[in-house]
């Protein structure tokens, strides 16, 4: 059951008005994710930059796919996991990809090793260790990387939340 409403540019305060329309001229419309968010010009603006800035990752789009839908499988977002696994069909991921990264696995132990730390950054962050940051570096993962992963782990709970909390759900 939606708990807000999207709002439509004309609706939405002021800083919010903007960036809605800002992104209508640019794509053409908006979500109903980001539409509902224009609510708050605040987190509206933090979601737009955050999300902006995280395409510029170095971590290859299918992997960072394969590590938003095991999040998003331990948040519980239906309409996350739709979009995720949209999102993993266009960069080349199969179907059985996809259902091993909701289960927080892949094929590749070097992938399963970043997808599985992902998981547990969210769901128990406390329980890193430095023996986990080295296992990364054995499987040759960057600091960079590493780095990113939880900024990652980041989006897509403010994302999971922000739709759980909200009502949104996948269109049926």
């Amino acid at each position: 059951m939606r708990r807000l409403t999207p709002l439509e540019p004309a609706e939405a305060p002021g800083k919010s008005r903007e960036l809605l329309e800002d992104i209508v001229s640019r794509r053409g419309g908006v979500g109903d994710m980001v539409a509902t968010m224009a609510h708050s010009p605040a987190a509206l603006q933090g979601y737009l930059d955050f999300s902006r800035a995280m395409k510029r990752v170095k971590l290859p789009r299918a992997l960072s796919e394969k590590v938003s839908l095991a999040v998003q499988e331990w948040i519980g977002c239906a309409y996350c996991l739709q979009a995720h696994a949209e999102a993993a069909r266009a960069a080349g991921l199969s179907e059985s990809d996809i259902a091993l990264a909701r289960q927080g696995a892949s094929t590749d132990a070097r992938e399963t090793a970043l997808i599985e730390l992902a998981v547990r950054l969210l769901a128990e962050p406390s329980s890193i260790t430095d023996a986990d940051v080295a296992g990364l570096r054995a499987h040759g993962w960057s600091d960079r990387i590493i780095a990113e992963l939880p900024a990652l782990v980041a989006l897509n709970q403010l994302t999971g939340t922000f739709n759980l909390l909200t009502g949104l759900e996948p269109a049926t």
